[in-house]
This record gives C-alpha cells, sequence and structure tokens, in this order.
C-alpha cells in the first residue's frame, strides 16, 4: 500500500483546506462537537457543503456523491478534523442514505435524498428499545398493515437529537410469528404524524441529547416500507456497518492527541513538563502506535470500497478499536488537566467547566470524557463486535 501523496492529492488538500477556510461558519469556530447546539448550527456546515455538493462524499455520483477517490475522503476527514468542524450528522448521511439508494424505490429516492444531501431534512435512528439495545431481534415496536397503513406501536429509547428531526427510520416487528431476525421490517416515519411522543432524558450534564420516543397507534404509508417487508434485518445490518465504519473516528483521534500533547507540554509535575515524565510520555505513546495501527486498517478498508466492495465485519475491527482509542484519549486528557477537570456547573457562561476555573484546554475536560463512555455501547456493544469478528473473520 503506497502511503505517499500524490502531486494531484496535495492540491486536492490545498483546495479543501481553502474552502473549509473561507466557508466554514464563524459561528461555529471553536464549537468542537458539543451536543446542546440548536438545530441551526448543528445544521450550518452541512447546508454550506450541500450547495457546494460535497455534503455527501462516500454516496454514488449519480445520487450526488463526489465522485472522490477514497484518498479524498480520506484528506477531506483530516481537514475537517483539524478545525474541529460540526460534520453534517450522520442519521441521514451515513445511514438511512445509503439504506434508501441501495434498497428503496425510486419514489422514495426522489422524495429522500435531496433533503439529506442539501441538509433540510433532519433524520433520527428509532433502533434501540429498553428491551433491545445492542439486541436489537428482540426488538417489540410492532407495526401491523391496516389497509394502505401500517399502525406502528411501541417505545424506542436513545432517540438521539430526535428533538429536532423531521423523519425517522424504525425498526418494527411486522411478522409476531416468524424467527427473530426474520420478522422486522424497516420503516419511515414523519415524525410529525400523530402519535409520535419524544421526551427528553437530561443527561447527568444538564443537556439533552438523547430521547425516548413513545408511538401509539401511528399511522404509516405502506409506501414508506423500505425493500421488502420482514427483511428489514438485513437493511439494519447494512446500515450498521456503514455506522460502525465512521465510529472509528481516526482522523479526529489524530488532532485529539495533538492537542493532548501541547496539554502536556503544559502542565508541570514538580516543574517537569507532563509530557516529559516517563509514565505519561509512555501512554500518548502507545496511544500513538494503536492510532496508526487503526489508521492503517482503516486506509485499507477504504482501498476496499474503492474496489466496489460494501463495509463488512472489518468495520466491527474499525469500531472496537476507534472507540478505545477515542476513551482513552479523553481519559488522558482528563488525566493531564487534572484538577482543572473537575468544577463544573453546566449553564455557566465562563468556560466549558462552569466556573472560570483554570486555563482554558480544561474546558469541557470532564465533560467530553463521560460522554465518551458511550461510545463503547452505541452501534452494537463492543461484546457484540467482538462476537462478530471471532465468527466473521476467525470462522470460530
Amino acid at each position: 500500500m503506497n502511503l505517499e501523496f500524490t502531486p494531484e492529492e496535495i492540491e486536492f488538500r490545498k483546495e479543501v483546506r481553502a474552502f473549509i477556510e473561507e466557508n466554514y461558519p464563524k459561528e461555529l469556530a471553536g464549537a468542537g462537537t458539543r451536543e446542546d447546539l440548536s438545530r441551526e448550527q448543528f445544521l450550518a456546515w452541512h447546508k454550506v457543503l450541500g450547495k457546494k455538493g460535497w455534503s455527501v462524499p462516500a454516496w454514488p455520483e449519480k445520487y450526488g456523491g463526489t465522485g472522490w477517490t477514497s484518498t479524498q475522503k480520506y484528506i477531506w476527514g483530516e481537514e475537517n478534523a483539524r478545525i474541529d468542524a460540526i460534520m453534517p450528522l450522520p442519521f441521514g448521511v451515513s445511514m438511512v442514505g445509503p439504506v434508501i439508494y441501495t434498497f428503496g424505490n425510486e419514489e422514495q429516492k426522489a422524495k429522500h435524498l435531496p433533503g439529506i444531501r442539501s441538509g433540510d431534512v433532519w433524520w433520527c435512528q428509532g433502533y434501540s428499545e429498553p428491551g433491545a439495545g445492542s439486541d436489537l431481534a428482540s426488538v417489540k415496536t410492532t407495526a401491523v398493515r391496516d389497509g394502505d397503513h401500517y399502525v406502528i406501536n411501541g417505545q424506542k429509547t436513545w432517540t438521539t437529537l430526535a428533538q429536532h428531526a423531521d423523519w425517522g427510520f424504525f425498526l418494527c416487528r411486522t411478522d409476531p410469528n416468524a424467527k427473530a431476525q426474520e420478522g422486522i421490517s424497516f420503516i419511515l416515519v414523519d415524525m410529525k404524524t400523530p402519535g409520535i411522543e419524544v421526551r427528553p432524558i437530561k443527561l447527568i450534564d444538564g443537556t439533552h441529547e438523547v430521547n425516548e420516543t413513545w408511538l401509539t397507534d401511528v399511522r404509516v404509508p405502506v409506501e414508506n416500507l423500505v425493500g421488502e417487508e420482514n427483511k428489514g434485518w438485513t437493511y439494519a445490518k447494512f446500515l450498521l456497518a456503514h455506522e460502525r465504519s465512521g465510529i472509528a473516528g481516526v482522523a479526529r483521534s489524530k488532532r485529539g492527541i495533538e492537542r493532548l500533547r501541547d496539554i502536556a507540554t503544559k502542565e508541570t509535575v514538580d516543574g517537569t513538563p507532563l509530557i516529559e515524565t516517563p509514565e505519561f510520555s509512555r501512554k500518548i505513546s502507545q496511544l500513538e502506535i494503536d492510532l496508526t495501527a487503526l489508521e492503517f486498517t482503516e486506509l485499507r478498508t477504504l482501498a476496499s470500497e474503492a474496489a466496489g466492495k460494501g463495509p463488512g465485519p472489518e468495520s466491527s475491527i474499525l469500531k472496537v478499536k476507534g472507540t478505545e482509542v477515542q476513551q482513552r484519549l479523553t481519559e488522558l486528557t482528563l488525566e493531564a488537566v487534572n484538577h482543572y477537570g473537575a468544577p463544573y456547573a453546566y449553564g455557566m457562561e465562563a468556560t466549558g467547566n462552569g466556573a472560570g476555573i483554570g486555563p482554558d484546554y480544561a474546558d469541557y475536560a470532564a465533560e467530553t470524557y463521560f460522554n465518551m463512555r458511550k461510545t463503547s455501547i452505541y452501534g452494537g456493544s463492543n461484546e457484540i463486535q467482538r462476537n462478530i469478528i471471532t465468527k466473521m473473520i476467525l470462522g470460530l
């Protein structure tokens, strides 16, 4: 695998960097990936990219993709990570969009894909339930056929940012007598439909990122069924493979390590910069080694996709190692800022930690650390991913 960028790729990086510097919304500078932004803030960069034609770079060109090579997509990710850009949310771009253009009919493609590309339509994901988290085959939300409608009843939980959503994609049980995986359908739901109630789940830091969603006698046109009835498990697995690949977050982690090194040069232990202490230096070096190995795995996966192969079980490797790196990174960052990461009072304007104490780089260190505990659970818990790797890759 050639790891040197070509002159054309170097020019592409310059083009991308110049575009980002000139067009990234100024009001988002420094916002990072905080989950308490307004709907307009979340969508600001997405809409700029939609007008440019760069909002869905991984899509096929016939559906509005850029036609970029895998290396160009990689460069694009790196340049956005360099400024901590608020990227288009994955629910439309990376999840339901690929499902619709791969398995949906022409009417569904024409109706839904343009709004995803432009950022005008916000999507949410109705997968997890109180009794079906990583075990999605156990979903109990039902969709019963009634003429030309499905009548949906049930409860979904951890519905991320559903308070802003226009549409949602839901896994529903359409055949209660079939084997668990064989009786599920993939249905698109207008979130303004009567009978839908989105209830906030307030996090410990006071933010409103996730919700529980109740569906009571929600009537959805049969035309909103994607693909075939009772084949939703196939589409759900396809979607999760795309989601898990994106969760790896290599470019963001590389940027995070740069910030961590900078912090460790400023924080001291008995007058010695933290970066020069053997124990902390070893921790950073090991993290960088693991991230480099993950980066090569991601590049191999991108090369495979460029050859026409969709993401397969290797996406589980990316998910497991990527989330482990992210959690270790936030843990080391919190360790580096030490007691400055402790004070917290949500809603105060002084700094991210709400107390106005300590340097700016301590802002959000504790908040980010605790929030990132979720990464090894969502998208299919890492325990489940190890089972997939054992079966699909190792053949055990």
